[in-house]
């Protein structure tokens, strides 16, 4: 038998006249973990959407043999029936349903209608343990983390007797010991016989898991090679994702500091549900002019608490505390009273949050800001139209028009469309939570050019991510917090993963 598991040769797949895929050939060999690596919107889950029959046969153009035939599925059973099963970024998990529930949707150890409980929860238990997960199998799902609800997804994969799984970004909204214990997973299945694909954007694990990574780049394939050879590089990956070289993973910056405009005292939060519990705890920042001011911390740290409770209230319960804007006290009760002080929040969540997935461009970057376009509380249609076609070309916002619906936008162009709502509402503080999480590299150059832009224009721009070389090549200061306190102030000349790691974990036992 040939160790190759899977021949796709010459997949084209076109929407409404737009070329996704144009020719794109990928052979992946038996056993191994295979990555696919390219920029937003470049067909990496378009092709797995091929392969998987969520894109039927006879909607595409080209080949896919699988173990040695050729196949025409036409729906996800399909591919599933012989072994091939796709996780998808967004997990597809019922909440309100159990573990063993979940494991088994579809696919109910049944007789006459009737589903064996015994026989299903003992075989989900046996599942949970293949892939490192202790819990009760009758646990719902809303229980879990996201961590844990990929391995739910793994063990759903395992039950259908998988040759080939497929996952789509596993660990874009996973924190580090989740995304370890998910790679160790991969490999331990990989010594089991199952092939697995993998699409992710984060290099690091690529070079830790992969055997060999296929490079996609506007629909087509570039290159495929073994990650064992000495010329494996992380720069040998983007060159080949982006067309060109990335010597320097942030722009350069030459920072004019001004005055300071933002100043938070004494700010604490608790939380909303479980008000006993302080999540933060008698914060004290500030942040300049055409300064970017990063917040490191590990998950759960209550970064992303102490800016939603900054931008009107948005989080928490029992907040007290003070507001300076421009060396004057602010009260900020409400997100209206946020964005009437100048002060923005992008979401780390933009799809949840931050979008209207269904509207198009037009309408989410006028969002918050719809007063600027109305007249006697009527909007002016072609002003809004021109407006949010300005911030398409400016921010190179890749989309045929601003007619284009946002959720079928890749996740870069997403970001865009955030950023240019909020740019729009005139802020002169910019609270960015995340923002190139699920973005490749070439679009999170341009996100950085655009950060740049805002404090060279002089806007306060504070950045919350979970990239400490992120933070570090970024920020002019950075703060660290641990267990809902500041724990540390550290300038950029200061500043390195050493450093910030240990303040990031100075309140951990």
């Amino acid at each position: 038998m040939s160790n190759t598991i899977l021949r796709m040769h010459e997949i084209s797949k076109d929407f409404s006249g737009v070329k996704a895929l144009d020719g794109v050939s990928l052979e992946v060999e038996r056993g191994q973990v295979h990555a696919i690596c390219g920029e937003n919107g470049a067909g990496k889950s378009t092709l797995m959407k091929v392969l998987s029959g969520v894109y039927p046969h006879g909607t595409y153009d080209g080949t896919i043999e699988f173990e040695g035939a050729e196949t025409a599925y036409k729906t996800i059973n399909d591919s599933e029936a012989d072994g091939i099963v796709i996780i998808h970024q967004e997990l597809a998990l019922s909440p309100y349903l159990s573990i063993a529930e979940n494991i088994f949707l579809g696919n109910e150890n049944a007789r006459n209608g009737v589903i064996d409980w015994n026989k299903t929860n003992r075989e989900a238990t046996l599942l949970l343990a293949r892939v490192g997960l202790d819990e009760n199998p009758a646990t719902k799902i809303l229980e879990l983390g996201v961590g844990k609800q990929q391995l739910v997804e793994i063990a759903k994969a395992l039950s259908k007797r998988v040759k080939l799984l497929i996952l789509d970004e596993p660990t874009a909204a996973l924190n580090d010991e989740d995304s370890d214990h998910l790679l160790s997973l991969i490999n331990h299945l990989r010594e089991q016989g199952i092939t697995s694909i993998i699409i992710s954007h984060k290099l690091k694990e690529i070079r830790k898991i992969a055997d060999t990574v296929t490079i996609i780049r506007d629909g087509r394939t570039v290159e495929t090679f073994s990650m064992r050879g000495e010329d494996a590089t992380e720069a040998r990956i983007i060159r080949s994702m982006v067309g060109r070289p990335l010597d320097h993973l942030f722009p350069p910056r030459d920072p004019h500091i001004g005055e300071e405009i933002l100043r938070v005292e004494e700010w604490n939060v608790y939380h909303p549900v479980d008000t006993a519990r302080k999540v933060v705890d008698n914060a004290h920042f500030t942040v300049r002019a055409g300064e970017i001011v990063g917040f490191a911390g590990l998950m759960g740290a209550g970064r992303t608490e102490l800016a939603m409770s900054i931008f009107g209230r948005s989080y928490g319960t029992n907040i007290s505390g003070r507001i300076y804007k421009n060396g004057k006290e602010i009260t900020v009760r409400t997100v209206d009273d946020a964005i009437r002080h100048g002060i923005a929040y992008a979401t780390e969540d933009r799809k949840k949050y931050g979008l209207n997935l269904i509207g198009d461009i037009t309408v989410n970057v006028s969002a918050a800001a719809l007063g600027k376009l109305a007249k006697n509380g009527v909007i002016d249609r072609n002003r809004e139209y021109a407006t949010a076609d300005s911030y398409r070309r400016s921010m190179n916002i890749k989309a045929p028009s601003v007619r284009s619906i946002t959720g079928k936008l890749s996740g870069g162009n997403q970001q865009k469309v955030v950023l240019s709502k909020w740019i729009f509402s005139g802020p002169d503080v910019l609270i960015l939570d995340e923002p190139t999480r699920g973005i490749d590299v070439g679009a999170k150059y341009e996100i950085y050019g655009i950060i740049n832009e805002l404090a060279a224009q002089g806007k306060a721009v504070i950045v919350i991510s979970s990239e400490l070389p992120e933070l570090i090549g970024m920020a002019d200061r950075i703060y660290a917090i641990s267990e809902g306190k500041l724990t540390g102030e550290v300038p950029r000349a200061e500043a390195t993963q050493e450093v910030l790691m240990h303040y990031m974990t100075a309140g951990k036992g």
